[in-house]
């Protein structure tokens, strides 16, 4: 057992994880940034939890593109196949839960 403290975690450069557990075939992260990730797509489901600061999660659909600012404790969800990318404003520290292997 143990107990994580996302305050305390600090990335040596954007997006560093700290792989929290392996569910077969998924991944649960906690990833540190200050920096933008780039336009996906994933493989398959993702969620995508704020602890601390604020993301921009912008996506893109029917070739429309649309954001929305998501603050702590709310949740992102997307299916596979739906293109998104998450930028922070500021410092974040975001819990992903996905597709092991996912982008």
């Amino acid at each position: 057992m143990r107990i994580v403290k996302p305050a305390e975690f600090t990335g040596e450069k954007p997006w560093a994880a700290l792989d929290i557990e392996k569910i077969p075939n998924a991944t649960v992260r906690l990833h540190w940034t200050d920096e933008p990730y780039i336009w996906h797509v994933n493989d398959g489901p993702e969620v995508f939890v704020v602890l601390e600061g604020k993301v921009r999660m912008q996506i893109r659909k029917d070739g429309k593109e649309t954001s929305f600012d998501l603050e702590p404790g709310d949740i992102f969800h997307a299916e596979a196949g739906d293109e998104h990318k998450a930028t922070p404003i500021g410092v974040a520290r975001v819990l992903v839960v996905e597709t092991e292997g996912s982008v």
